[in-house]
C-alpha cells in the first residue's frame, strides 16, 4: 500500500529557531515531502538562513502569502507609506532587502496563489488564504461555513482544501462535507483565548495519505529556543525589536496598532530610513 507523510507548514515570519525545530521534528517523523503555504519572512531576524533551510527541504508546494507580497513590494522600494502599519512593513522589508539578492525576491514573487496537488486518490487545493486572495479575514476560524465554501468555488474535483494565514491549527468541513485543514503557524501561533495562546511552540501538520485516503493528521507543536531567537534578533539589529520580543514572549502581535507603530516609527525615524533605501533601490534599477 502506498503511504506518504507530508509536512504542511506556513507562517514562519522570519523565526529561524522555530523553523529549525520544526524541520528537525519532521526528520524524526520520517516525512517524505514538504508543502509550504506562505509567509516566509518578517518580522523575525532569519533571512538567508531560512532561505537555505527551505532550499534544503525542497518543498514540492510553495504558495505566496500576503507577507510574501509585502516583502517583495517593500524590498523593491515600492511600498506605499500612507499609514504607520505600511511603514512598519516597509522597514521590515528593507531589513530583508539588505540581506538577500534580487534573485531570491524574484523567486518569492513567482510563487502562485493556489496550486492543486494529487496525493493518493485525493486532490488537495492549497492556498495561503482564498485561492485568488491571500489576505483578509474571510477564513477566520469562527466565521460561518459559507466563508469556507469559497475554498472550493470553481474547483469541483477538489477533495480537500488546505490554507494558512490565520495562524490557527484547525480541521473543519465545508457545507458539502469536503475537508478543510490549516497547519497553524510555525513562527507566530495565535489564539484569542489566553490559556491557548500561551502555547507558542512551532505549529505544523504532518499529513499521512495512503491508498484509502487520509490515514492520519498529526498536528505538531514543537518547542524551540526562544531565548536564542531573541539573541539572534538583537545581534541582527532588526527593526521593531521590542515588538518582536513581545511576540516571542506572549504570541501577541501589533501589526495593526497604528498608534503604537506611529510612536515607534517616529522614535527611530523609520520612515526616513525606508525612503532613503527606496531611493537607492530605484537608482540601481
Amino acid at each position: 500500500m502506498m503511504s506518504k507523510r507530508i509536512a504542511v507548514f506556513s507562517d514562519v515570519h522570519g523565526n529561524l529557531h522555530a523553523l529549525q525545530a520544526m524541520y528537525a521534528d519532521s526528520l524524526r517523523h520520517s516525512v517524505d515531502e514538504y508543502w509550504f503555504i506562505g509567509d516566509l519572512l518578517m518580522p523575525g531576524p532569519g533571512v538567508m538562513e531560512i532561505w537555505r533551510l527551505i532550499k534544503k527541504m525542497q518543498p514540492s508546494v510553495m504558495v505566496r502569502g500576503n507577507w510574501d507580497d509585502l516583502t517583495v513590494k517593500g524590498v523593491r522600494g515600492q511600498m506605499d507609506l500612507e499609514k504607520p502599519s505600511r511603514i512598519y512593513f516597509a522597514r521590515l522589508a528593507q531589513y530583508v532587502g539588505e540581506h538577500v539578492s534580487a534573485a531570491v525576491i524574484d523567486e518569492i514573487a513567482s510563487w502562485p496563489l493556489h496550486v492543486q496537488k494529487q496525493a493518493g486518490k485525493l486532490t488537495f487545493g492549497i492556498s495561503h488564504n482564498l485561492p485568488t486572495l491571500n489576505m483578509g479575514q474571510a477564513l477566520f476560524p469562527t466565521n460561518p461555513v459559507e466563508h469556507f465554501d469559497q475554498l472550493f468555488e470553481n474547483f469541483d474535483q477538489q477533495d480537500v482544501a488546505i490554507y494558512a494565514h490565520v495562524h490557527h491549527s484547525l480541521m473543519r468541513y465545508a457545507s458539502d462535507e469536503r475537508l478543510i485543514l490549516n497547519p497553524g503557524s510555525v513562527g507566530e501561533p495565535f489564539n484569542g483565548w489566553w490559556p491557548l495562546q500561551h502555547d507558542t511552540r512551532a505549529h505544523y501538520l504532518i499529513l499521512e495519505v495512503d491508498d484509502d485516503g487520509i490515514a492520519e493528521l498529526d498536528y505538531r507543536h514543537v518547542p524551540y529556543d526562544r531565548e536564542s531567537e531573541y539573541e539572534l534578533a538583537v545581534e541582527s539589529d532588526i527593526p521593531y525589536l521590542e515588538l518582536y520580543k513581545r511576540t516571542l514572549e506572549t504570541g501577541r502581535v501589533n501589526t495593526h496598532d497604528q498608534e503604537l507603530l506611529d510612536q515607534i516609527n517616529r522614535k527611530w525615524d523609520y520612515l526616513a530610513e525606508y525612503q532613503a533605501y527606496a531611493k537607492r533601490v530605484k537608482k540601481r534599477s
